[in-house]
């Protein structure tokens, strides 16, 4: 049975501590699956991430003919372990120029960006498409590098969908604009050392790319001629846990928390509480958004900044967040790129998700402390997070304790009733 379409989250009145699994980094789990399938051999991947974003993914590789088998993680339900044959940088099938090899993408920017590239590889043609968001979101800089180093990408206003013709290793140097995303630089250092690319990244503040860094570190140290390879948790999805722990006053954890500084998330903790100011470019990346949320329990004003990339992800992130902030009663400025947030009072509303899982997850946070707060289409955390709300339900100490009622009925959810699919 799945999650109802409105759904309210009880406040938690008893004491809680917990040490809370999540599940693995789909960044690092979207870059694992590429890295495994260009290099040679079988490679394991161990807590890899099984939600809509790397399902997506993993679709699109058995299209391309990869052979992905995918296994239940004992230890999170939200994990498995994969296996991937690599086929040393060959993709094994291709379609024609005018029956082009089809690849839905869904929402999933990672797998859009990550294969537009990786499909340069093969030898024949390729039509990327998602759902109509994604036709939405900014792909020109990508296109713009792969047409210098050579390959034809025929896409309408440089958007998906879009045709691909592969030609496969054309060596060769670029330079890519990261302005609008990280993923478009990181698209080009996953298929590089196959492709023959030299690849120069080129934008507002370039040193100060952790999703780059990430990517750069993931190819230096993943296992090219098979193995095993462990994702980490995901740090961004953990955000909500410790930020619940500092609304509520209580013990709350993560376990395994990342520790080796791929992720620029795992700083999140070490914010808590709120600086003065925070930046997504320097401090924080998808998790300032929880940090936002939390904004107006601060004890004093906070100045969230260089927040641009969160207007061009799921939803526009930063109006969504002022409207919705407001919608509770809080005191949110918005100027340019930067939301000031001043602490005050906070009270219950039905929130608008724009089918965006972060969304869903940093106001569902938000209602452990504050009554009333009620979440649209709360089945949109499947994108990275499907058993999110069972997490939240969860007796302590491997959850918190919250009671999740089905507005329609009255009635409180369990089990299977909380999970997204």
């Amino acid at each position: 049975m799945p999650l109802p379409d409105l759904i309210e989250i009880i406040p938690l009145r008893q004491t809680v501590r917990a040490a809370v699994t999540v599940p693995g980094s789909k960044s690092i789990t979207n870059r694992a699956l590429v890295l495994a399938a260009l290099g040679d051999g079988v490679t394991t991947l161990r807590g890899a991430l099984w939600s809509e974003d790397t399902e997506a993914m993993v679709d699109c590789l058995r299209r391309l003919g990869f052979d992905v088998g995918v296994e239940p993680d004992p230890d999170e339900p939200a994990n498995r372990t994969m296996r991937v044959g690599g086929c040393g940088g060959l993709i094994p099938r291709a379609g024609l120029p005018g029956e082009p090899l089809e690849l839905f993408v869904g929402n999933a920017g990672t797998a859009a960006r990550f294969l537009a590239a990786m499909v340069c590889l093969g030898q024949g043609t390729f039509r990327l498409s998602g759902v109509p968001r994604m036709h939405e979101r900014p792909q020109a800089a990508l296109f713009r590098a792969l047409r210098e180093l050579g390959y034809r990408v025929e896409a309408s206003n440089d958007r998906l969908p879009a045709v691909i013709h592969g030609t496969g290793s054309r060596p060769g140097g670029t330079v890519v604009s990261v302005d609008e995303s990280s993923q478009f630089a990181s698209a080009l250092i996953l298929s590089a050392a196959v492709g023959g690319w030299e690849v120069t990244v080129a934008g507002a503040n370039v040193e100060e790319l952790p999703y780059v860094e990430m990517t750069r570190r993931l190819v230096a140290e993943f296992p090219r001629n098979g193995g095993e390879f462990q994702i980490e948790p995901d740090a961004s999805s953990g955000s909500y846990f410790w930020a619940a722990g500092a609304l509520l006053g209580a013990d709350v954890t993560v376990r395994e928390w990342p520790v080796s500084g791929w992720q620029i998330d795992a700083e999140f903790p070490r914010r808590l509480p709120l600086p003065p100011e925070l930046s997504r470019e320097r401090d924080l990346g998808d998790s300032i958004m929880t940090a936002i949320v939390l904004g107006p329990f601060a004890g004093a004003e906070v100045r969230f900044t260089e927040l641009g990339r969160l207007r061009v992800q799921e939803c526009e992130r930063v109006q969504a967040l002022r409207t919705e902030l407001t919608r509770c009663g809080a005191a949110v400025e918005e100027q340019g790129d930067t939301l000031t947030i001043r602490p005050g009072g906070v009270q219950g509303a039905t929130i608008e998700t724009y089918r965006d899982h972060r969304m869903a997850m940093c106001f569902a946070t938000l209602g452990l402390k504050v009554p009333g707060i009620r979440i649209r289409n709360p089945a949109c955390v499947k994108k990275t997070f499907p058993d999110f709300f069972a997490k939240l339900a969860a007796p302590p100490p491997h959850g918190l304790g919250a009671v999740i009622c089905d507005v329609a009925s009255g009635l409180p959810l369990a089990g299977d009733q909380l999970l997204a699919d």
